[in-house]
Parts: structure tokens; sequence; C-alpha cells
């Protein structure tokens, strides 16, 4: 039996497909689908049927789904329209079958139902499956572009780098912090590193215990941490805890903080009205 009706659904595939594609159209209105294109609604349309009863057709092979989906993921089309689609299917599908048939028993209905299931269930599992991937791989990036946002190491000058904190530390983010810190550290041969706390909203114990962790690890690789953007507030909290923050230099602002770091790679800052003055008097010496 499951072979007859494979024959009778893909001989009337014209007939099935116009009766879904009526009842895809009938349902654009209230849904998710209005702001797309009609040519580009009827054209996916089109390429949907016709993939589904390429699987029905290849006995189970969803092979032909997997691009399909993909140009899906890829325009942003909801798994909705996928399951809503082969819902619609199924029963356009069902309703068809019964009306080439005079009489039809319960028995008989469960054994149609129960075909034109195992022809859905494949496709349905390998689109969810597709689409479960693409998110999980969309996800894992955001994820892993957020924890490199969220503690960058930004080379400003020759042995000189600065991490802009900004928001709230917590334990995890801390580790984040100290692993992009080291590897910078080490790939920017970095002698003086700039830790900029102004976009930190508030710094307790625990917050200060993961920047001295990280201090001291950068102090063990050979480079020095200087801590800037000490706010008064935070300056007041710091001292009413008891933190303990005379192991590395801190600094009011980052350009304190940058002065500081030139200092201590043999750097200075020059004023250039000044440097031509004495050029000038040097040429004027040689006359």
């Amino acid at each position: 039996m499951p072979e007859v009706l494979r024959k009778i659904v893909i001989s009337n595939s014209d007939v099935i497909s116009k009766n879904w594609l009526e009842e895809i159209k009938a349902k654009r209105e209230s849904d998710y689908t209005t702001s797309i294109s009609d040519s580009l609604y009827h054209t996916t349309n089109q390429e949907f049927i016709n993939v589904i009863f390429s699987s029905i057709n290849r006995q189970g092979n969803t092979g032909a789904m997997d691009d399909f989906a993909e140009r899906l993921i890829n325009l942003g089309w909801p798994l909705s329209y996928i399951t809503d689609g082969l819902q619609t299917f199924r029963r356009v599908t069902i309703d068809f079958i019964l009306s080439q048939s005079e009489q039809v028993d319960t028995e008989e209905f469960s054994r149609i139902l129960n075909i034109v299931e195992n022809w859905v269930e494949p496709i349905i599992n390998q689109l969810v499956n597709q689409y479960s991937g693409s998110w999980e791989h969309t996800v894992s990036l955001q994820r892993l572009a957020l924890r490199e946002l969220s503690a960058p190491l930004i080379p400003v000058m020759d042995n000189i780098t600065v991490m802009p904190l900004v928001g709230t530390i917590d334990t995890e983010r801390a580790k984040s912090i100290m692993e992009n810190l080291l590897e910078g550290v080490m790939k920017h041969h970095a002698e003086v590193v700039l830790i900029d706390i102004t976009g930190v909203p508030v710094v307790d114990t625990m917050v200060a215990h993961h920047i001295i962790q990280a201090a001291e690890a950068v102090r063990l690789i050979g480079s020095k941490c200087i801590l800037v953007g000490i706010r008064p507030e935070i300056a007041q909290t710091i001292v009413n805890l008891g933190i303990d923050l005379t192991k590395f230099p801190t600094k009011s602002t980052l350009r304190k903080g940058f002065a500081t770091a030139l200092k201590e790679t043999n750097r200075e800052i020059v004023n250039l009205e000044d440097s031509n003055e004495d050029v000038t008097k040097i040429l004027n010496s040689l006359k």
C-alpha cells in the first residue's frame, strides 16, 4: 500500500502542489511573510514544494533539503515557515488521497495517516537539525566575539598596550580578562599594560581581587600593570573595603597612565614648539 499511495501522490503532484500553494498563500496575510516580496515568496514556495516531492519520490532521501534549508537560514526565514508548510502539506495530501477513495474506514484512514507521516517526518527532522546546527554555530560565534570584545587588549605604541574594561566583571569574565591579558602581552611584546576601569560601574572586593590577580600574572611574565580610571567614588570604595593596591601603580586618568607608561619604557612627551626652538638655536650657532 505505501508504494501504491506514493505513485498516486507523485502522479498527481500538480494538483496537490496547487492546493498546497493556495493554502499557503491564504495564510500569508496573517503571518510573518508579509514583509517578503511577492516574487521571492512565490519562488521560495515553489522550491519548497518541489523538494518535498523530490524527497518523497526518492523514498526518504532528504539530501535535496540541505541546500534549500541553508538558503532559508541565510535569508533569515524562521523555522516556523518550514513547520507550517509541512503541516499544510500533510493535511492537503491526506485530503487528496481520501478524495480518491469512495469509502474509507477508520483502519484505512489510520494507515494513510501513518504513511504520509513517514514521508513528512524525515523532512521535518532534517530541517530542524539544519536550523539547530546553524543556530548553535551562530550562538557559539557570538559568544566568542562577546568574550573578545569584553576584554580587548589594544596596542597603542611599541611595548605599551591598553585594556579598557566596561560593565560588570564577574568570575567568568575575569577569566577571559586574564587569558586575553596574558596572550596579548606575549603577542604584542608589551612591557607596560594599562588596565582602564573607567567604564566599570562598581569595584568591590571580588573585582579588585581579579584585577590584582591579573596584574600579578602580568608581572610574573616580565611586564608591568598600571591601573587607570580610578574615579573618586571608586577610590573611596577601595579605601573603605581595605583593598591593597599598593603592589602596582594607579592613576586617575588614562592620559596620566600613558605618560607613566612612556617613562617606564624610557620615553617622554616632547613639546614640539620647544624642540623647534632648540633646533633653530643649534642651526644659528653653526652659521
